[in-house]
C-alpha cells in the first residue's frame, strides 16, 4: 500500500505542477501563445477562463474528501488535454509534436487509477 501511496503522490504532483504551469501561463499573453492558440484555432480570450478551471480542479485534487468533486476534476483535465491533443492533429500538427500532451494525460490517467486502488473505491463501485 505504501508503494501505491508514493507512486499515486508522484504521478499527482507532476501533472498537478504541469496543469498549473498551464494555468498560470494563461493569465499572461505573450505572442508565442497567441500564435500557438491561433494556430489550433482558439482565441486566446477562452485562456483565463479555462485557467480558472484548471486551478479549481487543482484544489479539488488537493482537498480531501470530495470524491465526486475529484472526480469531476479528473474527467476535466481528461477531455482538456483529449481536445488539446485533437486540436493540434487537426491543425495537422505530427503526433510527435503531442508528447508533452501524452505525458500529461498518462500521469493524469495513473493518478487517478492509483486514487482509486490507494482509497479501494473502484472495487465498491457498483456500474
Amino acid at each position: 500500500m505504501k508503494t501505491v501511496n508514493i507512486a499515486y503522490w508522484i504521478c499527482t504532483v507532476l501533472f498537478l505542477l504541469m496543469m498549473g504551469f498551464s494555468a498560470v501561463m494563461s493569465f499572461q499573453h505573450n505572442p508565442e501563445g497567441d500564435k500557438m492558440m491561433a494556430h489550433i484555432g482558439i482565441t486566446p480570450k477562452i485562456m483565463p477562463f479555462l485557467a480558472v478551471f484548471k486551478i479549481l480542479g487543482i484544489v479539488a485534487i488537493l482537498t480531501p474528501g470530495f470524491a465526486r468533486l475529484k472526480e469531476w476534476a479528473y474527467a476535466g483535465f481528461t477531455f482538456d488535454i483529449l481536445g488539446a491533443m485533437f486540436l493540434f492533429v487537426a491543425a495537422g500538427d505530427p503526433v510527435q509534436n503531442l508528447a508533452f500532451l501524452i505525458v500529461t494525460l498518462a500521469l493524469i490517467l495513473a493518478s487517478y487509477f492509483l486514487w482509486h486502488k490507494k482509497t479501494g473505491s473502484l472495487a465498491k463501485r457498483a456500474y
